[in-house]
């Protein structure tokens, strides 16, 4: 996911001499990888805890990770209009790129957050030496800040130009 939105980052991207166009395709692409990586992942634990007897989504982690799974799937299917702008009349592109990217961002961050409370597992922590846990955990917060400023350096930065 963090590689499908650094696509169109003019600093970190490995694609930044392709078009705007096959950027986005790269990033429809990415996402897509993405999104099915999540809900077979969830279809794997449900399956897992269904084989076990164990009950479903009762931590933190499981109930903000179905959540974040959820949201993901809405905000791809939100996606469609950017791409296929004829099933959004009477919205500008530009006001959609910037409310996907807005959500697009809190999506994100959902995604991290979750991920987060996965290394607080019982089995995680009993895992890892405590610097892991902290080198760990500092990962997906350092990518969160990154596209954090990525998003609101595109996006917010030229909406305000134009008031």
């Amino acid at each position: 996911m963090t590689e499908a939105i650094l696509v169109f980052s003019p600093h970190g991207s490995l694609i930044k001499s392709f078009s705007h166009k096959a950027k986005g395709c790269v990033h429809w692409i990415l996402q897509g990888l993405c999104v099915s990586c999540a809900v077979l992942g969830l279809a794997a634990i449900s399956y897992n805890k269904h084989l076990n007897a164990k009950a479903h989504f009762t931590s933190w982690h499981g109930l903000l990770g179905l959540l974040t799974v959820c949201v993901l799937g809405l905000q791809s299917l939100a996606a469609m209009p950017l791409i296929y702008h004829s099933l959004a009349k009477g919205w500008s592109l530009a006001k959609l790129k910037r409310y996907h990217s807005a959500s697009g961002l809190v999506t994100y961050i959902l995604c991290s957050v979750s991920l987060i409370l996965g290394l607080c597992s019982a089995w995680f922590t009993a895992s890892v030496k405590e610097y892991t846990w902290y080198l760990s955990a500092l990962c997906p917060a350092l990518s969160v800040l990154a596209i954090m400023n990525q998003v609101t350096s595109a996006y917010m930065a030229k909406k305000r130009l134009q008031y």
